[in-house]
């Protein structure tokens, strides 16, 4: 599987679009006042179908959106109707910065992103909500956009083409500011004015259709008009967070974060680089064990508890002898989390084996203080735009190295999550916000907040990060269902599912965080 980088290109792919490269003018809108500072405003999804702009033997193989002003968004991505399909091409977006006539370049969706999600035989994987996705890309504070979508390969001349899934559209994600702790978010978050042909924005052309078509979610860039989405404030059947079980991380009312004084530091002691690069695993039974922790004769599989209630017997091992202090963390009140978004209750696992370590190729344009307002995005495009029941992912790190609380249930413990499609059962997935597939080197900080947090979680389920273990696939690309995959304790996603994740520059420094957590764990 090939990832692509979530970064500015120029207008030589393999098939370009028809899209204008001089944006008309009158896409520029005037600036708009956001919201007070203190101010909490919820976020929002804009979603428009893309439009076919090339057929081949009766397939579309060109897709997009031209030029398009909206309401201000500060996340993009793509999605399709079939969640086991995935785009072979190109997915490209242009953003305007909000209130500017100011355009970003052709910036790449990274388009193999089947692997992240929900493992087919649980409830939320068989979910008639879940989607194909693309990853989503932060792009800042924005009023415009435009996309192109085109199969790789595609020949003009040629009769036969791969085709683009059904029902692909555009999603705009916009964050909405959060007022507990002075939470940041973009700094402009207010509606598009209305036309001045004073023209109601939902009559636009496209809102309301699902289906493709020549003139399918176009607005005329010649009046301004910022249109509706056909599912604008498409949310999910959801509640208000139930009783979090016994264990749970403490939700401080106006603190940003919880922090057991007693237990840790943000700041664990920097761990010097190893040399060594880890190589890719792209065939079975390739983990490089130190130490063997698990008898593959003993292993069963482990269906997640899909009623799991504060009563149920699930948390830390209590033979646990390796354990390390717990690192501060970032509660999902602290960085602001609609808890009325997701769907009620927790689904868990029976354990904690396995850590997988993601990037969220959402590009590296972000600052440690918009880190918030990147988690609020991608949370809502895994519930909203993917149709998953909660974030994805168990834990997130940002390039400081702040630790953040992820999918709901309790931070010690066994989450249920949707990070590693075959492998979410037993394991827990930890994202680092940004892209790490070019040069772009993870921060030291973040390797040891990655490290801290792998020490904690891991030594309360007894495992020691740098050994190796058994888990059994519930169906993906490298593994078939049923097998028993043996896998690093400490392991990237590409481990347990072919794709480039978690990128070449942090995969290859799995060993420091290795020994990291080793170290924490007075191993």
């Amino acid at each position: 599987m090939r990832g692509y980088l979530a970064s500015s290109i120029g207008v030589t792919c393999a098939a370009v679009l028809t899209l204008p490269l001089e944006i008309p003018a009158a896409v520029a809108g005037t600036g708009v006042r956001g919201p007070s500072a203190s101010a909490a405003v919820p976020g929002s999804t804009q979603s428009f179908p893309l439009v076919p702009f090339t057929r081949a033997a009766g397939a579309v193989v060109e897709a997009g959106l031209s030029p398009l002003a909206v309401r201000s968004f500060s996340l993009v991505g793509v999605v399709w109707d079939d969640p086991g399909a995935e785009i072979h091409g190109h997915v490209e977006v242009r953003t305007r910065a909000s209130g500017t006539h100011r355009w970003s370049g052709w910036q790449e969706l990274e388009t193999h992103h089947h692997g992240h999600g929900p493992d087919p035989d649980t409830a939320e994987g068989r979910s008639s909500r879940a989607r194909g996705a693309t990853a989503p890309l932060w792009v800042g504070d924005s009023d415009g956009v435009a996309v192109r979508v085109s199969t790789e390969g595609y020949d003009a001349g040629s009769t036969r083409s791969p085709a683009l899934p059904n029902g692909l559209r555009v999603e705009l994600v916009d964050p909405g500011v959060d007022s507990k702790a002075g939470a940041p978010g973009p700094t402009a978050h207010a509606p598009v004015p209305e036309p001045s042909n004073g023209g109601a924005p939902d009559t636009a052309a496209g809102a309301g259709s699902n289906a493709f078509g020549r003139d399918a979610g176009r607005a005329s860039l010649d009046e301004g008009a910022a249109p509706s989405p056909s599912r604008g404030g498409r949310e999910p059947q959801g509640a208000k967070e139930a009783q979090r079980p016994q264990g749970t991380a403490k939700e401080p009312g106006e603190a940003e974060e919880a922090v057991d004084p007693a237990q840790g530091t943000a700041n664990p002691a920097q761990e010097a680089p190893n040399p060594d690069k880890e190589t890719p695993n792209t065939t079975k039974g390739t983990a490089n064990p130190v130490q063997e922790t698990a008898n593959p004769a003993q292993e069963t599989t482990n269906p997640a508890k899909e009623t799991a209630s504060p009563a149920d017997p699930v948390g830390p091992a209590k033979e646990a002898t390796h354990t390390a202090p717990r690192p501060k963390i970032v509660t999902r009140s602290g960085w602001g989390a609609d808890e009325t978004l997701r769907e009620a209750g927790f689904v868990y696992t029976d354990s904690v084996k396995v850590a997988f370590v993601h990037h969220t190729a959402s590009g590296n344009n972000y600052t440690c203080a918009q880190a918030p307002s990147v988690i609020r995005s991608i949370y809502r495009y895994h519930v909203v735009s993917n149709g998953w029941r909660d974030i994805g992912y168990n834990f997130l790190v940002d390039k400081c190295g702040t630790i953040y609380e992820g999918r709901a249930g309790g931070i010690d413990k066994p989450v249920l999550g949707a990070h590693t499609l075959g492998f979410n059962s037993d394991s827990m997935g930890i994202a680092v916000l940004g892209t790490y597939s070019g040069d772009t080197k993870p921060p030291a900080q973040t390797l040891d907040g990655v490290g801290a947090l792998s020490a904690w979680k891991l030594g309360l389920y007894g495992m020691d990060p740098r050994g190796t273990t058994y888990l059994v696939s519930g169906g993906g690309n490298l593994y078939p269902k049923g097998e028993k995959a043996r896998l690093n304790v400490l392991s990237g996603h590409r481990d347990g599912y072919a794709t480039d994740c978690p990128g070449v520059q942090l995969y290859g420094r799995l060993s420091t965080i290795r020994s990291t957590a080793a170290r924490l764990q007075g191993r």
